[in-house]
């Protein structure tokens, strides 16, 4: 069996920038061990799988088709950056003729459309709720240690736990935390917490204008920290949406290759994501 697969560096027009995610073209479906294995042979935070749901259809002319997300350890119920990629491996590699393409996923229906040299996703807004910080004092410790935090809020939907830092932090303090992803996991939370995110307000007043930053840890899925997480700005352009006033917000994600979201919030509760992709390699997996 030969399956067409790409890497795509998603949130980003440069290569090796952004995430890099994996897309494989699937005709049909594969038993789930298979996907995992895939997905561990890649080593990458998520391999997406695309696979075709009309035996009439082709990659360039289909617009709906089944979309599925592994990390090397585990399926995922979303992803961002990988639906990025899968989107422009659609559009830009496969030359598809929709305006719109929808993915049917674990979590439901996924719009995603190009607009100019973005990608846009419709995704569903996970608004966090506050929680007191000594509910979760042990997990804050081994995430930020000693440095002030504002806020700390769960979304349980998504079991993603959003740990604020003081605005008194400038983004050197973001940018050099080092949590253990043993020691996270090891942390007792009752099974609430499976992603952990650290953010804290931006600058908008310097170019270009950033309203938030953050960094995404999710060892519990076997990605210590995760480069530009989609999923995760469900969550905080909910909380930062409603901190700061505003339905459009630009945010960066602080990792070590780093990466840019356009966020909008709309009148249905939904949230429009756009990022920008890159393509970085092409080519056949034979099993």
């Amino acid at each position: 069996m030969e399956i067409p697969i790409f890497t795509v560096d998603a949130f980003t027009n440069l290569p090796f920038k952004g995430n890099p995610a994996a897309v494989c073209l699937l005709l049909h479906e594969l038993q789930d061990d298979m996907y995992q294995n895939i997905a561990a042979e890649m080593n990458l935070s998520e391999t997406a799988f695309i696979i075709r749901l009309n035996s009439k259809d082709d990659f360039s002319s289909g617009a709906r088709f089944r979309l599925r997300w592994f990390t090397p350890t585990t399926e995922v119920p979303l992803c961002g950056h990988a639906t990025l990629a899968s989107a422009a491996v659609l559009f830009y590699k496969k030359k598809n003729v929709n305006s719109t393409v929808i993915f049917e996923t674990l979590s439901g229906e996924l719009y995603v459309r190009q607009q100019g040299e973005s990608i846009v996703m419709v995704f569903p807004l996970n608004k966090p709720t506050p929680v007191g910080l000594k509910e979760f004092k042990d997990i804050v410790k081994a995430a930020v240690g000693d440095q002030p935090v504002q806020e700390v809020c769960l979304c349980a939907t998504t079991k993603m736990l959003m740990v604020r830092l003081a605005d008194s932090c400038d983004r050197s303090v973001l940018t050099s935390l080092r949590p253990d992803p043993a020691v996270l996991l090891r942390v007792d939370t009752g099974g609430r917490v499976r992603c952990l995110l650290v953010t804290m307000i931006g600058d908008p007043g310097c170019q270009p204008g950033y309203d938030f930053y953050s960094r995404n840890f999710f060892p519990w899925f076997g990605v210590p920290e995760d480069p530009v997480t989609g999923s995760a700005h469900t969550v905080l352009a909910g909380y930062w949406s409603e901190k700061l006033g505003k339905k459009k917000m630009l945010a960066y994600q602080c990792s070590s290759r780093g990466g840019e979201l356009e966020l909008e919030l709309q009148d249905d509760g939904r949230l429009n994501i756009a990022g920008q992709a890159v393509t970085v390699l092409q080519g056949i997996l034979t099993l």
